[in-house]
């Protein structure tokens, strides 16, 4: 009689599917921040910021900041995806500092900038109850 819960000494299928879900997410996001970043240095005016924000920041210098911050976050995912520990608890500190970043970029980009932040928080959650196990996923 096979059994479908877990041992110590072996994670479940469900915590490998969620280590695998963050390192994908993490490598998306880290796409999605160096190609954002690109717009902004590429063309700055392609960012307009609505009158009235407590914080003005330069387009083109946050847009050089999101580019060399999306290959480390992209690269902390592959890190994930090869099965490190520390990828998964860098992982989660990388995440909350681009969910940081994603908020002092909704002035610019509103809805993208929620949309990143939600999948920011998706990644936290399955970054911290997945298994303990390292498992490469490629």
């Amino acid at each position: 009689m096979a059994t479908t819960t877990a041992t110590r000494g072996e994670s479940s299928g469900w915590a490998e599917g969620l280590t695998a879900f963050a390192g994908l997410m993490m490598i998306l996001i880290g796409g999605f921040q160096f190609f954002e970043g690109l717009a902004a240095v590429i063309k700055d005016q392609f960012y307009v910021v609505g009158p009235n924000y407590i914080y003005d920041l330069d387009v083109t210098a946050y847009g050089w900041i999101h580019m060399i911050w999306g290959v480390v976050v992209c690269a902390t995912g592959f890190a994930v995806m090869a099965g490190r520990t520390w990828g998964r608890v860098v992982g989660i500190g990388v995440v909350i500092i681009n969910a940081t970043v994603q908020f002092f970029y909704i002035p610019y980009y509103p809805i993208w900038a929620v949309l990143l932040i939600a999948l920011d928080v998706a990644c936290i959650w399955a970054l911290t109850v997945s298994g303990s196990r390292e498992q490469s996923y490629y």
